[in-house]
């Protein structure tokens, strides 16, 4: 009997493969949406073998075939690449670039869900990603290393991925007039700001009271419930995920926005459970009990 992961995942392939039916009707009917998914391309040279290879593999896909998963999968990334090519190539097909981005993801997870029975989350959690307490240093060493591991990850996420994420915006064609002008970029900088400022008390306390790094494989040596671990248990999680959005405020970027909430929900769904399984492993009823005093993602005032 198929356990739940594979139902949820035979039921997204059902439904992806309505969603691909749904669509190109709606191209054959809509210029609007023909334009928006497709941009000038004629949709007669994609039409037949999508309508196998995506609408037909998915539905074979949900009824349990996972060969069909793995067709699927191919087909959508090699669709995917090609609308990606033309839309940076031309301005247009934006909307569909998109639309088949996120439907690599979910394809992608659900052939591994067939195949393996699971969700292979373990995964993102081995070799140099496997947690492992911090190795022995003066607080000052463990500083250093949080602080350059805390750079690094700020420039990538806070800087470079935005900025390139907002030129693809434009090049595409997909800003949203909403997000532009001085109240939304002021707002932006303040969640940027505070939220900096959160992030590196943070980091402070993991390295200082902790004696670890942020990183899976040098984690605290210690359970942190200092500093802001003392209102929510995943400060630095929080604090990202404000800082993103406020990055994507200040540049008038909506995908940053987006993909900084996905973040949020992949770690949470993905991650957290497995590095809160590592803490209750080493640090049992402490953890225990600070699990039942301060919440993941809310912050409130400490009991104590």
């Amino acid at each position: 009997m198929a356990g739940p992961g594979v139902e949820n995942a035979r039921r997204y392939l059902a439904g992806q493969a309505a969603a691909g039916a749904g669509w190109w009707i709606a191209v054959f009917t809509s210029d609007r949406v023909r334009d928006a998914t497709l941009g000038d391309l004629s949709p007669a040279w994609l039409v037949g073998p999508d309508l196998v290879l995506f609408v037909g593999g998915s539905a074979l896909a949900a009824r349990g075939s996972a060969t069909w998963g793995w067709v699927t999968l191919a087909w959508t990334t090699a669709v995917t690449v090609g609308l990606w090519a033309y839309a940076l190539a031309t301005g247009g097909a934006g909307w569909g670039a998109l639309a088949m981005t996120a439907a690599v993801v979910g394809t992608a997870a659900a052939a591994l869900t067939l195949a393996l029975g699971r969700l292979p989350t373990h995964w993102i959690t081995v070799g140099p990603f496997a947690f492992r307490p911090a190795p022995e240093r003066a607080p000052g060493s463990h500083l250093r290393h949080s602080l350059q591991q805390l750079v690094v990850f700020w420039v990538t996420f806070f800087v470079a991925v935005p900025l390139v994420l907002a030129a693809v915006e434009r090049r595409i064609g997909l800003r949203w007039s909403a997000l532009d002008g001085p109240v939304v970029r002021v707002a932006g900088i303040g969640l940027l700001v505070v939220f900096s400022g959160v992030g590196i008390w943070s980091c402070l306390s993991m390295a200082l009271r902790g004696e670890g790094t942020p990183l899976p494989s040098a984690t605290a040596q210690k359970l942190v419930v200092v500093g802001p671990y003392r209102f929510v248990r995943n400060p630095m999680a929080v604090a990202g995920l404000a800082q993103t959005t406020g990055v994507g405020l200040v540049l008038g970027a909506w995908t940053v926005i987006v993909i900084a909430f996905a973040g949020a929900i992949v770690w949470d769904a993905l991650i957290r459970p497995q590095e809160e399984h590592d803490l209750a492993e080493r640090f049992g009823p402490s953890f225990e009990r600070y699990c039942a005093e301060v919440r993941c993602w809310v912050p409130r005032p400490p009991s104590t």
